[in-house]
């Protein structure tokens, strides 16, 4: 009842507003603040403002509007001289942005000193540094609103723009966008939003405002308009948050708005669904399941070779407790896979499609990583070794193409074909040869292509003509042109 009678004083309500404000614009705007890696930046303006905030007082006395047009000019200056900096001397980036924030972050430092011993002056340095959001004023409500809603309408009329300068800069200029007036440009709000900020959690913290709220939510989600709106959600509960803890607890607010925002953060880094760190140990879990089966599967198939397989040999070649490999065969056994008859393990057919898949997986891309990376054939195992656990059926079917279909790896074993595909394609057919179109394709695409050439499985038909660019068959009287590249992916059956 204390806290509902606190909230429901003027100055609480004023906090209340203000914070929800600041909150909302920093979650928003420092979605492109971190995607374009430039935190560093904003920590820098957020400190490079206070030799505007002593100059404004200077000219126009305890004004917000003279903090306002003071702190901004400051800003845009630092914001120039870094990027001149970076570009026209040879001193490191982030080099750069240290010599101009400190410079400017002194400046006001020694600045605010020197008013704050001058009579019958009272401007408080730490207000400025950690914020006095119970202390904000009407006029203080009045601009950070203003602030606010410019902000977020220029992100709004301008997000396509901020879009492409932020993720292709190199296309957005062949656009005819100019990346480095949308570059001024976003650090023209970054300024504002400073300011805005500079009564709430001041020109020390408000770089976590705009930081952690939009990194969050980077992690829940990986499109950018969800991203948006999720740091506005994320920024303004932590800023209602904290000011309501720190009426409970008679803290600071800043800080404490810092603090909730980190562990919103800490939160979704532990139990985001795609990249959390505890959803990702149970995928990887399942990855080594996965991988632990397969290896089973494609060893079973190679030592059949060789003799009878137990559980002992596959220990021995897979480098696994027999207790490890004993845990995973009753699955396999479920699933049709395997069988066991005294002690010795058989693959089932469908067992040995899995095993044929996995074993034409790894001999693929061996030999893709020879022909094309130009590995040598000592080189290529391991790498082949994680690839074929991942390498989907059109990956594979695509690999077999450009590598011309291929009938044997680096070392010399046979590549098996894929169950699906027949070895014999249009473009091998020879003249005035009758052949049909074989039931499976290598996709849907190559079946909508032939059906839109009205041929269907089993058509059959005679090559008349051989060309370098296109194939022409003879189908029920009617000539059809097939394009070489499609010539390639067609299975037929002679």
């Amino acid at each position: 009842m204390e806290l509902i009678e606190i909230l429901q004083t003027q100055w609480a309500m004023r906090a209340l507003l203000a914070s929800s404000m600041v909150g909302i614009m920093c979650g928003v705007l420092g979605c492109f603040i971190v995607l374009r890696n430039m935190s560093l930046i904003g920590d820098a303006l957020s400190h490079a403002i206070l030799p505007g905030v002593v100059f404004g007082f200077m000219i126009a006395g305890y004004s917000v509007l003279g903090f306002f047009v003071g702190s901004v000019i400051a800003g845009l200056l630092s914001a120039v001289a870094i990027t001149w900096i970076q570009q026209n001397v040879k001193t490191k980036n982030d080099a750069a942005i240290g010599i101009v924030f400190t410079a400017m972050f002194s400046i006001g430092v020694m600045g605010i000193s020197h008013l704050s011993r001058t009579e019958g002056v009272h401007l408080d340095l730490k207000d400025f540094l950690f914020g006095n959001v119970l202390g904000v004023s009407n006029e203080d409500l009045y601009l950070t609103g203003l602030i606010g809603i410019y902000v977020l309408i220029s992100i709004g009329v301008f997000y396509r723009y901020l879009f492409a300068t932020t993720f292709q800069p190199v296309i957005a200029e062949t656009m005819g966008i100019s990346v480095k007036t949308v570059h001024y440009f976003l650090m023209l709000l970054l300024s504002f939003v400073v300011v805005a900020s500079l009564r709430t959690v001041g020109v020390i913290l408000v770089v976590a405002m705009l930081i952690t709220p939009a990194a969050t939510a980077l992690l829940l989600t990986n499109r950018l308009q969800r991203v948006l709106v999720y740091a506005g959600f994320i920024g303004f509960f932590s800023a209602v948050s904290g000011l309501i803890l720190a009426i409970i607890w008679d803290t600071t607010p800043g800080p404490a708005m810092t603090v909730v925002a980190t562990i919103i953060y800490a939160l979704a880094m532990l139990f985001s669904p795609e990249k959390g760190l505890v959803f990702r140990y149970f995928r990887n879990r399942k990855m080594k399941k996965k991988i632990l089966i397969e290896d089973i599967l494609k060893q079973t198939l190679r030592l059949s070779e060789r003799g009878s397989v137990t559980v002992a040999k596959l220990s021995d070649k897979l480098g696994f407790s027999i207790v490890a490999i004993n845990r995973i065969l009753p699955k396999l056994k479920r699933s049709g896979l395997l069988v066991i008859n005294n002690k010795v393990l058989k693959l089932t057919s469908d067992g040995n499609v899995q095993a044929t898949r996995l074993v034409r997986a790894h001999r693929l891309w061996e030999t893709y990583l020879v022909e094309k990376m130009g590995l040598t054939a000592e080189q290529i195992h391991e790498d082949a070794e994680r690839y074929e656990h991942i390498l989907t059926d059109e990956i594979m079917d695509e690999l077999e193409e450009k590598l011309g279909f291929p009938a044997h790896d680096p070392h010399g074993s046979p590549i098996p074909k894929s169950s699906k595909l027949v070895a014999f394609t249009l473009v091998k057919l020879g003249l005035n040869q009758f052949a049909k179109i074989e039931n499976q394709q290598m996709n849907d695409y190559i079946v909508t292509r032939l059906w839109e050439l009205g041929l269907l499985p089993g058509s059959e038909f005679k090559v008349e003509n051989i060309s370098t660019d296109f194939i022409e068959i003879n189908f029920q009287n009617k000539m059809i042109k097939i394009s070489m590249e499609l010539s390639k992916k067609i299975s037929v059956r002679v």
